[in-house]
């Protein structure tokens, strides 16, 4: 196979503040999308104003910028189209991210400058398909997820070196094959292939019979309840090694609805797991720990070592930790400027974790206001205090609480 390359880090930004922390937390690039034609409609986004600003702030960091085109539009939609794609190449967007055939049509007309990927929404899952994406002019493919190691290696080895390869690693992981699902459509009305999806495959159901309207019935597998659409979120951090070994260029995080703290942390995570491992050293454990203090549902491999199986547990959200403050700025002595996210109060234990920081933990000794008066329990939102930290921090880092907030039921 050659040389083996290390893969680029592509992460998610749903809007300008996720964008940051993923910039700053240490990708290579990032996904997002305007306010027409994405797949997450729900995640914030860009508009016209701020995407140049965001193109912007990436490219003057070194980061590449992708944006979603993937939706599958509608002839009204579509002829709205080309006006939108030329305004993303003037815009100096890197790459664009589409699904629908018409759409990597006009893309190819009206955005020359940019790269063309193929959506996983694509479902390419074999050598023959991804060639002839690439021979119609896609420089990369984002691969069904549905895929083993051994079938993307032999995608690998049987199309061309210049077409790039990109897979998730991750993540949320969805109920239907590459998330072509209209389950959505028939409940609420929301089309999932046209950034709406109400995700109704994370229900709870209940069973009613027609002439007893009103009485609801437990659709039981077992005791605990029923799991007929239940899925793990997606955790590859262990076998980057494998990963690079199969070829991939791009390895991708779900996340676009996910917070600012979750685009943080897992993209700083990947960071130093992935640096560690393509240089040959083995990754520090501090970043494997991080992935669990995100909010996410219990983790598995994907399809990369075969078939999941059904997962038989209660799969709601894991949520163990609460942000309480980000720094934005700090003196070298360790004084610290923050803005309020949730309450905290002096005599708590808290942890610190930065761009390109490990984690430390330390105890609340004081707190002062914006004016300089003691505070003991600060518990308005983005009220601006000062903290003395046992260490400076960057700007941008973030204060943390172990705080239970799972789901009981």
């Amino acid at each position: 196979m050659g040389v083996r390359k290390k893969p680029e880090l592509l992460c998610p930004a749903g809007d300008m503040e996720r964008l940051r922390m993923a910039v700053l937390y240490g990708a290579d690039a990032v996904y997002l999308a305007g306010e027409s034609f994405g797949m997450r409609s729900f995640a914030g986004n860009f508009s016209r104003e701020e995407l140049p600003r965001a193109v912007e702030f990436a490219h003057s960091r070194g980061v590449r910028v992708h944006v979603t085109v993937n939706t599958m539009p509608r002839c009204g939609e579509i002829d709205r189209l080309p006006e939108w794609l030329e305004f993303l190449d003037d815009a100096g967007v890197d790459a664009l991210i589409t699904a629908d055939l018409g759409t990597f049509t006009l893309a190819g007309r009206y955005a020359p400058r940019c790269q063309r990927h193929v959506s996983t929404q694509v479902s390419v899952a074999n050598h023959v398909s991804a060639r002839a994406w690439y021979e119609l002019g896609a420089k990369r493919v984002i691969l069904a997820r549905e895929l083993s190691l051994e079938e993307i290696q032999e995608i690998r080895a049987k199309t061309p070196e210049e077409l790039e390869l990109e897979a998730f690693v991750h993540g949320a992981m969805c109920v239907s094959y590459s998330g072509r699902c209209l389950l959505s459509n028939y409940m609420t009305g929301r089309d999932s292939n046209r950034g709406a999806c109400a995700q109704p495959c994370r229900y709870q159901y209940y069973l009613m019979e027609e002439k007893r309207p009103g009485e609801y019935f437990p659709v039981f597998e077992d005791e605990a309840g029923t799991y007929i659409m239940n899925s793990r979120d997606m955790c590859m951090i262990d076998h980057l090694d494998d990963l690079m070994d199969a070829g991939l260029s791009s390895l991708k995080i779900e996340g676009r609805a996910k917070s600012a703290y979750y685009a943080a942390i897992v993209t700083g995570a990947y960071r130093h797991v992935l640096d560690d491992v393509f240089a040959g050293h083995p990754a520090d454990p501090v970043w494997r720990d991080e992935v669990e203090k995100v909010s996410h549902r219990h983790y598995a491999t994907g399809f990369y070592y075969g078939p999941p199986g059904q997962y038989y547990e209660n799969a709601r959200y894991i949520r163990e930790w609460q942000v309480v403050a980000l720094v934005t700025e700090c003196a070298p002595d360790g004084t610290a400027a923050l803005t309020l996210r949730n309450k905290f109060c002096v005599g708590d234990t808290l942890e610190a974790v930065g761009p390109d920081m490990k984690p430390f933990a330390f105890q609340v000794e004081a707190i002062e206001d914006e004016a300089g008066l003691p505070v003991t329990e600060p518990k308005t939102p983005q009220m601006v205090l000062r903290m003395k930290l046992p260490q400076p921090v960057p700007a941008w880092s973030i204060l943390r609480i172990a705080r239970d907030l799972s789901a009981k039921s």
